[in-house]
């Protein structure tokens, strides 16, 4: 019981520092395709406007929900596996 214990802790902080690298490297890739895109194109507004407006639909975009199945697919994959080895 303790080594199920133990492998959730320390699975939580290690899909944890994992979720935050990704997060920072998504919205980093992001900004800077939003730079280029403003950059390529007409000046309608100021960049700091422009990518502010594109980080907000970037929060509800599909790539940003995606991103938390680092907590979901490690979980469901390794569930089954002790499901398979206890039950299988």
């Amino acid at each position: 019981m303790i080594g199920l214990i133990r492998l959730a802790v320390f699975g939580f902080l290690a899909l944890s520092v994992v979720f935050v690298c990704l997060s920072f490297y998504s919205r980093a890739v992001r900004k800077g395709k939003l730079r280029t895109e403003w950059e390529a194109g007409p000046k309608d507004v100021d960049e700091e406007t422009f990518l502010d407006q594109g980080l907000k639909e970037y929060e509800g975009s599909l790539r940003r929900k995606l991103i938390w199945g680092v907590y979901v697919v490690p979980i469901v994959v390794i569930a089954v596996i002790i499901y398979l080895t206890n039950h299988g």
